[in-house]
């Protein structure tokens, strides 16, 4: 039995959905299966017994093209025209998940479906949905026995020949409120199609983090292959020459991860490295960096202090800190790397001549950025006493070999670049274990050497064995999968306070205002009494908000909401109040109007809500807060049936009630007084 709502893409007030909580899983734990099947460690047999993963089993297909992944739940949008992965062309597809849902008690559950095209879910081999979503309409099942413990779970869906597909599905219960099904309650049989598949995306990631179309160029597509390197002019004012020649002749040695490759091999290395350093350090800025004043116990107090306040060690060792992690990265050598004043510019604007760092920009002050420095450099290590010659021979050994070495492939510089590398299209699949991507070199190669796991080298050669058209498509759900762990986006939230849990943040934002956010350009904190703050990736900014949303299957661009309800605002006006309301202005401000009541956890500022948030989620939020957020100090105004706590209010319809509390909201800054 199939129950149809007609609905909308603009929010359907009539029902309490919520998004799905979808977060990305890491390829890594796959790709070591499947390097271990292909050394002989484990058999195929055993990688199919393994022991289960988080998550359903997800295969696409689109003609005779298919990928397969992990998913945390069953969610997706892909706009019209574009593909649905990389590795599949644009136009129609299928998804299907797999895996099974354990629950702890045996009861009646319900699974409701927002979609395009065709869905169909079974449970235990029974099928309990399946229904076009042409409108796009909600559909829910009938209510569905689910076992106590494990109960297999399979979802296929159909994108419709033309348009926008989307899907979302969520499930409910006696003890469940609407919410996606949580990614701890689903899981599925390791599998050497994800394995592979995986695999495959960790070596397209690296032909794009390593720059590889920066010498063996290709048609574009994927933004990452855009990615730039440090600038070269004026690097002669910001960095020390000894550092230079030390980074350039072994980049892992400075920095372990690094994707600079070691250019130089063999008797002439280091001079070669030396000469470039020079080079490099002839290249002074007009304005360079001014020194910073000196250093005082109480400046390097507060900037441990700022450092501790800013969650530095999400990525990075502390100073202080003697015991190294290969995760992170160290900040040991920022004497031997910055000069006088350097640091202090660095840390205020880090993109300003590199626009693709992983560095975040956390609009410090000139203060800030000068108790940073003073602290990170009381604890460095004392830069070597070698120096690097400076005479006119040896910079111009060093033009030349930078011009002729492939470094202007990857840094800007105005200056003739004289290295060339094969085309991409004319690289046969056995080039991919050979040149700089040999596992042991000949000595005589003057190739560059990168510093690859076996895993990672496996990867890449599997990657150039395809077509490797994937590169001209993308998606920002991809974008967002890669980038989320090169930018340790999950190191903060959910660990800190004030942080939301990462699984949210897509079903809880509207993309624009996620993009300014994380792009730096909104001026308004939602907390601002938090001490930490939201650093700024403005060049990945606007991928990462649309990202979020597709991710969580929700349009890249907000959807147009409903007409506005004038009447139905005046009554949101009288629900924010303490006068026959729901008091929200006791922990809440309007605007101006500040909270009334003394609190323990102070609430947003109302005025911005409507600009920020996704309707489904606000929705969800209202009807059970605590669904989304186990230590939410907001309480529930509205029973297991939906009906508010204010029954002389809209005669206790809780829809209708959690309508106009938003109708008020969406006035923004127009918003009246609280009463």
């Amino acid at each position: 039995m199939l129950i149809r709502r007609e609905a909308r893409l603009t929010p359907h007030w009539g029902s309490l959905y919520a998004v799905d909580v979808r977060s990305f899983c890491l390829f890594v734990r796959s790709v070591l299966l499947l390097s271990a099947v292909s050394l002989g460690l484990i058999s195929r047999d055993g990688l199919m017994a393994a022991e289960a993963s988080a998550g359903l089993a997800q295969t696409l297909r689109s003609g005779t093209l298919s990928d397969h992944r992990t998913a945390d739940g069953i969610a997706l949008f892909v706009p019209s025209g574009e593909p649905a992965t990389p590795f599949l062309v644009s136009g129609p597809f299928t998804s299907a998940w797999s895996g099974e849902l354990s629950v702890d008690l045996r009861g009646e559950y319900s699974f409701h479906g927002l979609f395009t095209g065709h869905l169909k879910i079974s449970i235990n081999d029974t099928v309990v949905l399946d229904a076009d979503g042409k409108s796009p309409a909600w559909i829910d099942s009938a209510k569905v026995r689910l076992n106590k413990g494990a109960n297999k779970i399979v979802a296929e869906y159909s994108a419709p020949t033309s348009g926008e597909s989307l899907v979302r599905v969520y499930w409910s219960g006696k003890e469940v409120p609407f919410n996606p099904i949580p990614v701890g309650a689903l899981s599925h049989s390791a599998s050497a199609d994800i394995a592979a598949a995986n695999q495959l995306r960790r070596g397209r990631d690296l032909f794009a983090e390593l720059r590889c179309s920066h010498c063996h160029t290709t048609a574009g597509g994927m933004p990452d292959l855009a990615a730039d390197a440090p600038a070269f002019g004026g690097i002669g004012s910001r960095r020390h020459s000894t550092w230079l020649a030390q980074w350039i002749a072994n980049p892992e040695s400075q920095r372990p991860g690094s994707p600079m490759p070691a250019l130089f091999h063999g008797a002439d290395a280091a001079a070669h490295s030396d000469a470039i350093a020079a080079f490099l350090s002839s290249l002074k800025a007009a304005n360079p960096p001014s020194p910073a004043a000196p250093s005082t116990a109480e400046l390097v107090e507060a900037g441990k202090s700022l450092y501790e306040k800013l969650h530095c060690v999400a990525c990075h060792v502390a100073p202080e800190d003697t015991k190294a992690d290969p995760a992170k990265i160290s900040q040991k050598q920022v004497l031997a790397k910055f000069k006088p004043g350097a640091l202090v510019a660095f840390l205020r604007k880090p993109s300003e001549h590199f626009a693709w760092i992983g560095m975040p920009d956390f609009k410090l002050s000139t203060d800030e950025a000068s108790q940073l420095a003073a602290y990170l450099e009381s604890a460095a290590d004392k830069p070597s006493e070698r120096s690097i010659p400076s005479d006119d021979a040896l910079i111009l050994k060093g033009k030349n070999l930078v011009q002729n070495s492939g470094c202007l492939n990857c840094h800007s510089l105005d200056l003739p670049n004289a290295y060339k590398a094969p085309a991409l299209a004319s690289l046969k699949p056995d080039a991919w274990s050979a040149g700089c991507l040999a596992a042991s070199p000949a000595p005589e190669s003057k190739a560059p050497r990168y510093a690859l796991s076996t895993a990672d080298r496996q990867a890449l050669a599997a990657f150039g064995r395809t077509d490797r058209s994937s590169l001209t498509r993308h998606t920002a759900a991809d974008f967002l999968e890669r980038q989320s762990v090169s930018l340790n986006c999950r190191e903060c939230h959910g660990k800190f306070e004030g942080f939301p849990a990462w699984e949210l943040l897509g079903g809880k934002l509207k993309p624009e205002w996620a993009s300014r956010f994380i792009g730096g350009s909104e001026s308004w904190k939602p907390r601002p009494w938090l001490e930490s703050r939201m650093p700024a990736f403005p060049t990945h900014a606007a991928l990462l908000g649309q990202g979020l949303a597709t991710a969580h299957g929700l349009a890249p661009v907000t959807t147009a909401d409903d007409a506005p309800d004038a009447e139905l605002a005046k009554v949101g006006h009288k629900l924010v109040g303490t006068s026959g309301g729901f008091a929200c202005i006791s922990c809440h401000s309007v605007g101006d109007f500040g909270a009334t009541q003394v609190f323990e956890a102070p609430g947003i500022n109302l005025s911005h809500s409507f600009e920020r948030l996704q309707p489904d989620f606000y929705r969800r939020w209202l009807r059970n807060p605590v669904s989304l957020d186990p230590n939410s100090k907001m309480p529930a105004y509205f029973d297991e049936d939906g009906k508010s706590a204010l029954a002389d209010v809209l005669d206790g319809d809780g829809p209708k009630t959690i309508r106009a509390l938003w109708e008020y909201i969406r006035l923004g800054s127009k918003m009246p007084k609280p009463e």
